[in-house]
């Protein structure tokens, strides 16, 4: 038989089990105790963990803070003066210190140059032909001098002669006419010398008529014809020069603005100074005044700040605003140093929104500053206005508020744990809230109330699901 099946090794492999049965039970015991141990210790930390906060009286300063950049509130505007659009081909840098007349922009000048070229042949043109016209004019009045001294007067004076010798001839055919009919009448002339001497008296009457009606023509109807169009022509060449005089004024002020655009394409600084870009426009990175731009007239191309009156424009929102007045104090904090101000202007129109503010409305509001040196513009400086002032007042932390739909609560530590507290509250700053109602001073808020409060974790789940639904 085989060894290993005798009663005693049978006996042997019994208790070996019971052994290690025991062994095991002991080790998940101890693994057992060991877990509740460190439960009942993390539940002991959490309440350790539970940060809370003395309520007491103090003051409380309610601020907004924004960030800004510093400008001159008076500012020299260098423009352009060129009608239409041109092109910048050089610009002073940026920041530069510049003396009275130093070149700050220069733009092209080529078309500039040709309206100078063609208003130069323009004027030269205009008097030529003015010059015409003038000789015109002396020549129409010289025309009509003439005629009024010297064409009529002649012209009279040969028909008043005329009509004197008609005048003696008819005198003298009616003696011969007078005398045939004597002599007819006496039998020494025939009817034939009768009949000749009448037709000659009648011919000289028509001819004194026909001299006597051309000097009545001549004085009422050709004079007053040749006059008017003499008159006619000199008025004529007169307006035609007035015209030209006029033409000839406008292209001199053509060529005298464009010879200005062309000196003005060259734009030199009016004093000493700074010089700065204008700002651009949010939307864009980089000012509009670079070597290449397209600029017009009037654009404003540069700035020479006056550094004495500077201030920080920056953007309140709307929540804000209204509760912001001019003289308020600020606190303006450029690098290390701290300067103290008040609000000088809020402005009563919203800056357009847009992408290119995340479409947040803001209120532009301006802060003078006290006349420093070192101020410069574009700098950064980060703005604290002072918009209450409350003393010995009661505070809690903000962290220990939760807001529902149902009110604000805090939570207080009393003996039988955390117990809630209905709030009325007032001012509040980043930091601490004003309590009107709801808590005294001696009380301990518990700070995060959500993080360790059944009853807040069960309040904010409940307002959650509400809004969610």
């Amino acid at each position: 038989m085989n060894p290993n099946g005798s009663p005693e090794n049978t006996e042997k492999g019994k208790k070996g089990w019971f052994l290690r049965l025991a062994v095991v039970l002991a080790i998940v015991s101890i693994l057992l105790l060991g877990l509740l141990q460190l439960v009942e210790s993390q539940l002991d930390q959490g309440e350790k963990d539970r940060m809370t906060h003395t309520v007491a009286r103090g003051d409380l300063t309610v601020t907004v803070s924004e960030q800004g950049t510093l400008e001159s509130s008076n500012n020299t505007e260098i423009k352009c003066k060129i009608r239409g659009f041109n092109t910048v081909t050089w610009v002073v840098k940026v920041g530069t210190l510049v003396k009275e007349g130093d070149e700050l922009v220069r733009l092209d000048t080529k078309v500039i140059e040709e309206n100078v070229s063609l208003g130069k042949t323009n004027v030269n043109t205009a008097v030529a032909t003015l010059e015409r016209t003038k000789a015109d004019v002396a020549k129409s009045a010289i025309a009509l001098k003439a005629y009024q001294e010297g064409s009529f007067v002649s012209q009279d004076e040969r028909l008043q002669e005329s009509i004197k010798i008609a005048k003696k001839e008819l005198a003298t055919a009616r003696k011969i006419q007078d005398s045939s009919r004597n002599l007819y009448t006496k039998g020494y002339v025939n009817s034939f010398e009768l009949q000749a001497d009448n037709f000659l008296v009648t011919q000289n009457e028509l001819e004194l008529k026909v001299q006597q009606t051309q000097k009545e023509v001549l004085n009422k109807y050709t004079k007053e014809m040749q006059m008017a169009t003499l008159e006619g022509n000199l008025t004529a060449n007169r307006s035609k020069q007035q015209s030209n005089e006029a033409g000839l004024e406008m292209d001199r002020i053509k060529l005298a603005r464009a010879e200005a655009e062309l000196e003005n394409c060259i734009i030199r600084a009016p004093k000493d100074g700074l010089v700065i870009y204008p700002s651009a426009a949010e939307w864009k990175e980089t000012p509009d005044i670079t070597e290449g731009a397209t600029v017009r007239k009037d654009q404003v191309l540069l700035l020479m700040p006056d550094l004495k009156k500077m201030q920080v424009k920056v953007g309140i929102h709307e929540s804000m605003v209204d509760s912001l007045e001019v003289g308020f104090e600020a606190i303006v904090r450029i690098g290390e140093r701290e300067l103290r101000s008040r609000v000088s202007h809020i402005a009563n129109v919203t800056k357009p929104a847009g992408w290119w503010t995340g479409n947040v409305v803001k209120y532009d509001t301006i802060i003078e500053l006290p006349e420093v040196e070192g101020l410069k513009p574009g700098m950064s400086a980060e703005i604290e206005i002072i918009m209450a002032e409350h003393k010995n007042v009661v505070t809690i932390p903000v962290a220990a508020i939760l807001e529902t739909e149902d009110g604000k609560f805090c939570w207080v530590e009393s003996p039988d744990g955390p117990q809630k507290r209905t709030l009325k509250l007032g001012d509040s700053n980043d930091v601490f809230v004003l309590v009107k109602e709801g808590v005294t001073e001696g009380e301990k808020v518990i700070l995060n109330p959500l993080a360790f409060v059944d009853e807040a974790q069960k309040a904010a789940q409940r307002l959650f699901t509400d809004s969610s639904m």
